[in-house]
């Protein structure tokens, strides 16, 4: 894990480098950012599903999702207890990135490297709800958006869709029948790009946040109220879930603010510039608590 946090910060280090020098444009890296999201991590996802299954993965698939399910509410009752005395704009931030993670763009990598493939796969399953919260109850509270409008938005985003294809894959590799070689290794190709574009990206963000009153009372509080995953490690000891379930399920609830809430906040002003430090102090301390909270699950 310390071998891999020193390749995570390097990374960060990279994308900070790179947005400080000015290398990328802020507009070329938010285009950048939108081929992450578009193709390179549902590339990953359809990746993660070329696996070989045995009953007992299956159980484990299972179990992350009605975890996650369970966690997804957990987020939600707390996001409506919490936060209730901050200013208008910055409670919706705050909120928001109560509800939603940053499991996307880098909690996948970690899960891929700690866990392997299936780590991939279950952290793909993770992702699920959030991803529903996302563009529904997230987006609501950024714009007064009609549910057609959210359920358009889940169905079309690209890792839904490759969620789709890739449970597709694995039932048509159940059945003996495998992707072309040329297409498979193109997908292989894109997605291993995942790791190191992620982490640029959300280092970019970091070079872009507003550096004033950055530690402050209410951005240190989210960033240790956020996780919740020493709770969230409790509650799943009580239930019999699979080990792996249990560990991916604890680590991506560690993940920092989404990067998504810079974005919306920034689309529908709603001072994105406290998202921003949102953004940085808990990714910023994340370096210290992801270490200690994935050998904790690992005991």
């Amino acid at each position: 894990m310390l071998s891999l946090q020193l390749e995570i910060f390097l990374l960060l280090a990279l994308g900070w480098f790179v947005a400080w020098k000015n290398l990328l444009s802020k507009s070329a890296r938010t285009q950048l950012t939108s081929l992450v999201l578009s193709l390179v991590l549902p590339a990953a996802i359809i990746q993660s599903f070329e696996l070989d299954l045995t009953w007992e993965e299956f159980r484990t698939m299972s179990s992350v999702l009605f975890c996650s399910i369970g966690i997804q509410v957990l987020y939600s009752l707390t996001a409506k207890l919490l936060w209730r005395h901050q200013p208008e704009n910055q409670q919706i931030s705050l909120r928001y990135g109560t509800l939603v993670s940053n499991a996307g763009f880098m909690g996948m990598p970690i899960a891929g490297q700690l866990y392997g493939s299936l780590g991939l796969l279950c952290a793909s399953i993770f992702l699920i709800p959030q991803r529903i919260v996302m563009w529904s109850a997230g987006l609501a509270l950024y714009t007064r958006a009609d549910r057609r409008t959210a359920i358009r938005k889940v169905l079309l985003h690209p890792c839904i869709i490759a969620l789709e294809i890739g449970v597709a894959v694995l039932l048509l590799r159940m059945n003996g029948i495998l992707l072309p070689e040329p297409l498979d290794a193109a997908i292989h190709a894109v997605g291993s790009c995942n790791t190191a574009l992620s982490m640029m990206m959300i280092g970019g963000m970091m070079a872009d946040a507003d550096k004033q009153n950055v530690f402050s009372p209410v951005t240190l509080g989210y960033s240790c109220i956020r996780p919740l995953p020493l709770s969230i490690w409790f509650l799943l000891l009580q239930v019999p879930v699979p080990r792996l379930a249990r560990q991916v399920c604890v680590v991506l609830s560690a993940m920092p603010a989404a990067s998504t809430t810079g974005m919306l906040a920034q689309k529908y002003d709603r001072d994105p510039a406290f998202a921003s430090r949102l953004i940085f102090v808990s990714t910023l301390l994340s370096m210290i608590t992801l270490p200690f909270i994935s050998w904790l699950v690992s005991l």
